[in-house]
């Protein structure tokens, strides 16, 4: 789109959420140069955003993608806060908290209303409705969703979304403001559940955990499925150049028997819902589909960073 510094014309930068994503897309704007205020409710969550950050750069720096001048300048960058007068300046606004929407409804009609007229406002959701998030936003045409991929400093994706009051001039700003930053941003035409990322990727998660239920396969078993088959092509190559060097006609034939086969359920699978009954959520309280008690968490998220980095220089530099 080639959208440059001056045409963007961001001097401030307001994430609102300080977790995972939140504390990942602040270090990505301010690799670039911006200045960043990470909003945070409370103390305790903004003290793990610097945990989390710190972790970040440590594997950035390690891994020889970052200098340790330019790491500490990053963090000089972000600035913590729990103060809501943050966002009276902003020029562009990322909301990332919670994935609720009477939570984003009430954050949305009071920030809305306390930043500037002409301030572009972004969504974070992972698949609420943009236009039904909108419908708490003051001046929505200049609201879209943009969503982002754990973790957003590495992983090149962006997804831009357009509620019913989108203006085109916002998503065509914010898809620009995701390439300047170097992300590899796809607009989706649709404002469809999931938009287009999770309906793939809860698709294969709902088959992963049938196949599992199904006693076909263990959970080891359809990691390393993915991680050393599907994954592989698809880190290269889309559903649908794998289907055309693959062969249509060998495609269809097999669509024709399997896809009656595949599971279709509407309803939570029983084994994700005992975990979340055990209040088992994976790293962030340390046990989920794995064990990641004693430290292992910091491990698990510093490992993959270091094999994303592996992959993305691979295919994208």
């Amino acid at each position: 789109m080639g959208i440059d510094r001056v045409s963007i014309n961001l001097k401030k930068v307001v994430i609102a959420g300080a977790g995972i994503m939140g504390s990942s897309i602040a270090q990505l704007f301010a690799q670039n140069d911006f200045a960043v205020i990470l909003y945070g409710t409370k103390e305790q969550s903004l003290e793990r955003s610097k945990g989390l950050i710190q972790l970040n750069q440590e594997t950035l720096v390690k891994e020889g993608e970052l200098s340790q001048e330019k790491s500490n300048k990053i963090r000089s960058l972000i600035t913590h806060t729990i103060e809501k007068s943050c966002f009276k300046d902003a020029d562009f606004v990322i909301e990332a908290i919670t994935e609720n929407i009477d939570v984003k409804h009430t954050f949305w009609s009071e920030i809305s209303e306390l930043v500037s007229e002409t301030t572009i406002l972004t969504s974070n959701t992972s698949g609420l409705s943009i236009t039904r998030i909108a419908e708490a936003v003051k001046k929505p045409e200049r609201f879209c969703g943009m969503h982002w991929v754990n973790p957003p400093h590495i992983v090149p994706l962006v997804e831009v979304i357009c509620g019913k009051k989108t203006k085109k001039e916002t998503a065509d700003l914010v898809f620009g403001v995701a390439e300047y930053i170097g992300k590899k941003p796809i607009k989706v035409k649709k404002d469809a559940p999931g938009f287009a990322l999770n309906r793939i990727q809860f698709t294969v998660l709902r088959e992963a955990m049938h196949i599992v239920e199904s006693g076909i396969a263990d959970i080891e078993d359809v990691d390393k499925v993915l991680k050393y088959g599907l994954g592989m092509r698809y880190a290269c190559l889309g559903p649908f150049e794998i289907a055309d060097l693959g062969g249509l006609d060998t495609f269809y034939n097999i669509a024709g028997y399997l896809f009656k086969d595949l599971s279709d359920v509407k309803e939570v699978p029983a084994m994700l819902k005992n975990l979340i009954a055990d209040k088992a959520y994976g790293v962030k309280t340390e046990k989920g589909f794995y064990d990641y008690s004693h430290g292992r968490s910091n491990e698990v998220i510093a490992k993959r960073d270091e094999d994303f980095i592996k992959i993305a220089n691979c295919l994208y530099k």
